[in-house]
């Protein structure tokens, strides 16, 4: 089992910068493949972007793709998704979630455990 806390929202200008951090407790953590996904009101949670357990292979969905990086430090047991030229339609609330199974899985169900998330505000 592995919880999950994510850090980092804030507001922040159109065109800056942000990076979130997706820390876990618990030993298992090199055993899961962790993903970002972000969420509005009135919708469905988003794929963003999905990492191995060793970083070897990353995933992201077009909408980010060339804009945000995700990358991820076994040995402090954290997740990071850098996010560059934020957009005002960035704003949203950001989750990070683990899944033992391996691949380019975007299906929000497939995941096992999931953070609290937390708030990006693109706005000048």
């Amino acid at each position: 089992q592995v919880q999950l806390a994510e850090s980092g929202g804030r507001l922040v200008q159109p065109g800056g910068s942000l990076s979130l951090s997706c820390a876990a407790s618990g030993r298992a953590f090199r055993s899961y493949e962790i993903a970002w996904f972000r969420q509005t009101p009135g919708k469905e949670r988003e794929f963003l972007a999905r990492i191995s357990w060793n970083g070897d292979n990353t995933y992201y969905a077009d909408s980010v793709q060339g804009r945000f990086i995700i990358s991820r430090n076994n040995a402090r047991q954290t997740v990071y998704l850098q996010m560059l030229s934020l957009k005002p339609e960035d704003t949203a609330t950001y989750y990070c979630a683990a899944d033992r199974e391996e691949g380019p899985i975007t299906d929000e169900d497939e995941y096992d455990f999931w953070g609290q998330g937390t708030q990006v505000t693109v706005s000048s």
